[in-house]
């Protein structure tokens, strides 16, 4: 199901935009999905967004909501196969390979990181043997993330990068914390269990996402960028970055800053589909899904977070189980629940101030009402 994109006014002046939002109208009672649909015009105009859009999967059945646009100046919708930078969803993928892998018998969850990487986290207070590939995917390794500061200088996106490269950057900042005593959200962790995936399998990651996710999935929109190539073929969301002021950013990050801790590039259709596969069971076999399901229960924002899976509680008396995603542009978020329903909520701006403070409505509120949304 589609709706009409909702009101707003814009002013192009050149790369960098100047716009006047408009507040979109309450959305009637009589609408299908108006709860859903007044969630994501709410999550728009207090996010200052030039658009958002949700995409619900209910089994064999998807609808989608759309608000704003997907491109300033012009009167287009978001639809359920237009193409983002999804950012961390990624992590969900890059666990669920490697819960295959030990599905499989290559791998062991509570092996240590020097077995499987042999000399390559070490020094500056670290120590691969006593970093397992769980405390990887939970972020309880205390691994520092390579992504602040590093990825905000803007050299940095003059020149492609390797996995490896990037986690010496994460290496380079003291360990938060001693392995398996607290939690902390770390990029680096991803890009080491991208590293573990490629020496266990002999096999690039990307290859490993496609043979064992993206081809029999069948995501059509679903990829990780090859370095240095910023472009996003067509039928994609543009991505902003600022706040009423906007600067065009889908062309700008380097998008091997990412790989597999959140390069990937997806649309609504192909995140439900996957989220929906994981959770009810048909990607990694049910052992390795109750180990994904595990939250850390540690100190602190860790307490939900289990094995590149974040548990949400719904309003509806539900859970869900997902992930979000931030890259410059772009803020979204997937989950889905065990019974079959899936949803991904998306907005095209990434505040450069905001993204930090926390200003304006979470994408996790219009998650759940697209989750709990039964009409």
């Amino acid at each position: 199901m589609r709706t009409k994109i909702r009101g707003t006014s814009w002013v192009l002046a050149g790369v960098i935009v100047a716009a006047s939002v408009g507040i979109a109208p309450a959305a009637s009672a009589a609408e299908p999905h108006a709860a859903t649909q007044a969630a994501i015009d709410t999550l728009r105009t207090t996010n200052v967004s030039p658009g958002a859009g949700v995409v619900v999967r209910d089994g064999d059945t998807q609808w989608d909501l759309s608000s704003g646009t997907r491109a300033l100046g012009q009167n287009l919708p978001f639809g359920p196969d237009h193409k983002v930078r999804a950012g961390s969803l990624t992590k969900s993928f890059t666990s669920a390979i490697t819960l295959q892998l030990v599905a499989e018998g290559k791998l062991d969850l509570d092996g240590s990181v020097e077995t499987y990487l042999p000399g390559v986290v070490k020094g500056n207070g670290y120590d691969g043997t006593k970093i397992t590939v769980r405390q990887l995917l939970n972020h309880t390794s205390g691994i520092a993330d390579y992504v602040l500061p590093f990825t905000l200088n803007p050299f940095v996106h003059l020149f492609t990068h390797t996995k490896a490269e990037m986690v010496g950057w994460g290496l380079s900042v003291a360990p938060y914390f001693a392995p398996g005593t607290s939690h902390q959200y770390s990029g680096t962790n991803f890009l080491l269990a991208g590293m573990i995936i490629e020496k266990v399998t002999g096999r690039t990651y990307e290859q490993e996402l496609r043979s064992r996710i993206i081809t029999p999935l069948g995501l059509t929109n679903t990829y990780i960028p090859t370095p240095g190539d910023k472009a996003l073929p067509p039928g994609h969301v543009r991505g902003y970055v600022g706040r009423v002021v906007y600067a065009d950013f889908t062309q700008v990050v380097e998008p091997s800053v990412g790989q597999s801790s959140g390069g990937i590039v997806t649309s609504g259709a192909d995140a439900t589909k996957f989220f929906q596969a994981l959770i009810t069971g048909k990607v990694v076999p049910a052992p390795q899904l109750a180990e994904m399901l595990k939250v850390t229960g540690m100190p602190g924002p860790g307490v939900d977070y289990g094995l590149g899976l974040i548990r949400y509680s719904l309003p509806c008396d539900s859970v869900a189980y997902g992930h979000p995603g931030l890259w410059p542009g772009y803020q979204s978020v997937a989950a889905a629940t065990t019974d079959g329903r899936s949803a991904f909520v998306v907005m095209n701006v990434l505040p450069a101030v905001d993204a930090i403070s926390g200003a304006g409505v979470d994408r996790t509120v219009a998650l759940g009402a697209a989750l709990c949304d039964r009409g």
